[in-house]
């Protein structure tokens, strides 16, 4: 990533959430295996404001 013309390391762990055919594909796979998501963030749930990334589109990482 880079930020201010700067190349910058990023990392962060976010909580998410997978239905479908995203959540088949992470559920026949191993853990720690890289991969690229791409979704949305929104509340937990009405009650909660913390946020989880929805995951609409997982796609993994070739070499893994």
């Amino acid at each position: 990533m880079t930020e201010a013309g700067t190349r910058r390391q990023v990392s962060a762990e976010v909580p998410a959430i997978a239905f479908d055919v995203q959540a088949r594909l992470l559920a026949g796979t191993r853990l720690e295996r890289e991969l690229e998501v791409e979704g949305f963030l929104c509340a937990k749930s009405r009650r909660s404001k913390k946020l989880v990334l929805h995951a609409t589109r997982i796609e993994f990482i070739e070499g893994e």
